[in-house]
C-alpha cells in the first residue's frame, strides 16, 4: 500500500504539490470537499490520479475516505479547521499525516495526539513544507556549528504576494499574543521589539511573530530559548476582499521573488554563529518540499508520533529542495 492522498489538492499550493508528486511517479489520490469535485476531476485527469471527495464534518466519512492510503498530505487551510479531524482520522486509519501549516495551533494539536499516534504506529509531520522545513533546517545547521547552543534568533524574509488561501488563513489565525520560548516555556513579549536581520543584503527591520518554529526547532534541537521574526516585503499582504484575490502568484511572480532566512545561534560560552538561507519562492519550495517529504515517507522514512522535518530527515533537508543553499556568515 503506497498511495499518497493530497486533501485540498484543488487549492493553489495543494495543486502544485500534486503535480510534483505525480512527476515523481507517486501513486496519487487527489481529494477534497464535494464542491471541489469538478476541479479535482480535471486535476486527476491531467495527472493520471484518482479522485475522492468527503467532508471533514463526519469522522466516519474521513476514515472511509482514507481506505487504501499510506500517507495523507493535508493541503487544506486554514489548518485550524482541518488538521484536527484529519490527524485524528489518520491515527484511527493507520495513515501517516503530513501538512504544511504555519499555524501554531496545528502543532499543539499534534503534540496532544503524540501518545495516541505512537501507540498506533502513525507519524504526525506537520510543516513538511514551508517555513517550518526552511527554518528548521537553517536552525539545525547553525546550532551544529557551536558546542552547546543556548539561544536561537531566527527570521524569515517573505517576498512577493501571498496566495488567497494564505491570506485568509493569516487573517483568521492571528495569534492573540506574540510569543517566544525561554527555558522551554512559551512566554509573551511585546510585538514592538523590532530588530534587524541581515538576509544577505544588509540589515532589514524584522518584527517578532508567533511561529510554530518555536516548538519545532526546540523539539528538533533541544535549544531552550528561541525567538522568531518576520520581514515582509511591500505588497505581500493583499488589501480588500480576500475571497476575490487571485489564487496565488504566477510562475513568473514566484520566480522573481525568492525567500530568505537568517539565524543567530548563541552558545553557552557566548560565541555567536550566523547563517543565512536562500531559496526559491515560498510557494514553490512548499509544494516541492511537501511532495518530497511524502515520497520519502512512502519509501519508509517515518517514525511514530509527532515529528519535525529537520528532526526526521536531518537539517540538510531544505538544501535537497530546488535551488536552496545555506551560507555561513561567521
Amino acid at each position: 500500500m503506497k498511495k499518497l492522498m493530497i486533501y485540498g489538492a484543488a487549492g493553489y499550493t495543494g495543486g502544485m504539490a500534486a503535480q510534483h508528486a505525480a512527476s515523481a511517479g507517486i501513486d496519487l489520490l487527489v481529494a477534497g470537499r464535494a464542491q471541489d469535485r469538478p476541479a479535482l476531476d480535471a486535476l486527476a485527469e491531467r495527472l493520471g490520479a484518482e479522485t475522492r471527495v468527503f467532508s471533514l464534518d463526519d469522522a466516519d466519512a474521513i476514515e472511509q475516505g482514507l481506505a487504501g492510503v499510506a500517507v495523507l498530505l493535508n493541503a487544506a487551510g486554514p489548518f485550524a479547521h482541518t488538521a484536527g479531524p484529519l490527524m485524528a482520522a489518520a491515527i484511527r486509519a493507520g495513515v501517516h499525516y503530513l501538512d504544511f501549516s504555519a499555524e501554531l495551533g496545528t502543532y499543539r494539536e499534534a503534540l496532544a495526539l503524540d501518545a495516541q499516534a505512537i501507540a498506533a504506529g502513525v507519524m504526525l509531520l506537520p510543516g513538511s513544507g514551508g517555513s517550518v522545513a526552511m527554518l528548521g533546517s537553517l536552525a539545525g545547521h547553525a546550532a551544529a556549528r557551536v558546542g552547546q547552543a543556548r539561544k536561537i534568533s531566527i527570521a524569515l524574509s517573505v517576498a512577493g504576494a501571498m496566495s488567497r488561501g494564505s491570506a485568509i488563513s493569516a487573517s483568521q489565525n492571528i495569534a492573540p499574543e506574540t510569543l517566544y520560548l525561554d527555558a522551554g516555556e512559551l512566554l509573551a513579549r511585546s510585538p514592538d521589539e523590532v530588530r534587524g536581520f541581515d538576509f544577505g543584503e544588509g540589515l532589514q527591520s524584522s518584527f517578532p511573530v508567533t511561529l510554530p518554529d518555536l516548538l519545532t526547532i526546540h523539539r528538533a534541537t533541544g535549544v531552550p530559548a528561541i525567538e522568531t521574526f518576520v520581514h515582509i516585503g511591500a505588497g505581500a499582504f493583499p488589501a480588500g476582499d480576500l475571497e476575490r484575490h487571485p489564487a496565488g502568484p504566477s510562475a513568473e511572480e514566484r520566480a522573481a521573488n525568492r525567500y530568505r532566512a537568517a539565524v543567530e545561534v548563541t552558545a553557552a560560552d557566548g560565541k555567536v554563529a550566523r547563517s543565512v538561507l536562500d531559496t526559491v519562492n515560498g510557494y514553490t519550495f512548499t509544494a516541492m518540499a511537501a511532495a518530497e517529504a511524502a515520497r520519502r515517507v512512502l519509501a519508509g522514512e517515518a517514525l511514530p508520533g509527532f515529528q519535525t522535518p529537520a528532526g526526521l530527515f536531518g537539517h540538510g533537508f531544505a538544501e535537497t529542495i530546488a535551488d536552496t543553499r545555506i551560507v555561513d556568515l561567521d
